[in-house]
């Protein structure tokens, strides 16, 4: 049976990291919800996770919208269904895509920026400093930037699906020669309010994953240069991982039958 000792400790290691890290969420959460709350903190880091996720995310979600709308357009051309275009384009961007595509990019710009911040401090002794002026880290390091990205992806994933939608358009009418009074009516007449908020509520629970995942590398990261350059890399594909899953899980509980 010795065949199955590698799989015993594989299976093991996993569920003690899924331990420590619900036990790092649950923590975290619970310093969300208990003065004192750093309002500076909480501003700065929106400043940091949203104003300047804003144009990766635009331009994804521009080309994305684009080329959307000219895929759509070769396969429903060949059903004589090009009005669905419009359709498609904007369920599409605010069920799916727009929430998706901003979690990824600001996983990849955020998530990796806030482990490497983070786990620099943890190597450097500075959050073991904070602890010795009495100041909690987590309230200082942990809930700002996870309230942060609660708050600010949302708004991101609004501006996203805004410009896709846009996009889609610009390509649908000046390329494909479509009717813009017609285009847009079609738009407003599918979209239904369910759509957004579906879009948005994935966008809330991304962001969380997103700022958690950095600050758990981050916060655990050891080994010098070369811990923090690996805790960096851990939580952009921990946290684009969870994004997929979570959408999935999102999806199914709005729209499963």
């Amino acid at each position: 049976m010795n065949f199955l000792a590698p799989i015993g400790r594989v299976f093991i290691g996993f569920l003690v990291a899924t331990g420590r890290l619900v036990a790092f969420a649950a923590l975290s959460v619970s310093h969300c919800l208990r003065p004192p709350f750093y309002g500076r903190s909480i501003g700065r880091q929106m400043i940091q996770i949203g104003y300047f996720s804003l144009p990766v995310v635009g331009l994804t979600a521009i080309f994305t919208g684009m080329v959307l709308a000219l895929q759509s357009y070769t396969g429903f051309a060949r059903l004589n269904a090009e009005s669905a275009i419009a359709t498609v384009v904007v369920l599409t961007m605010t069920r799916e895509l727009g929430p998706v595509l901003a979690g990824l990019m600001v996983a990849g710009r955020v998530g990796a920026a806030i482990a490497a911040e983070i786990g620099t401090m943890r190597v450097t002794e500075q959050i073991d400093a904070l602890a010795t002026l009495s100041t909690d880290p987590y309230k200082y390091l942990i809930v700002p930037r996870l309230v942060a990205g609660v708050i600010t992806l949302p708004i991101l994933v609004l501006i996203a699906d805004i410009i896709g939608v846009f996009g889609g358009y610009v390509v649908s009418v000046h390329s494909l020669e479509f009717n813009a009074a017609n285009y847009l009516k079609l738009t407003w007449q599918f979209l239904e309010p369910l759509d957004v908020v579906t879009g948005l509520v994935k966008a809330a629970v991304f962001g969380f994953l997103v700022t958690l995942m950095g600050c758990y590398h981050g916060f655990h990261s050891r080994g010098g240069a070369q811990g923090v350059g690996a805790a960096a890399t851990n939580a952009v594909v921990s946290s684009s991982v969870l994004i997929l899953a979570a959408n999935y899980m999102i999806t199914a509980a709005f729209f499963g039958t």
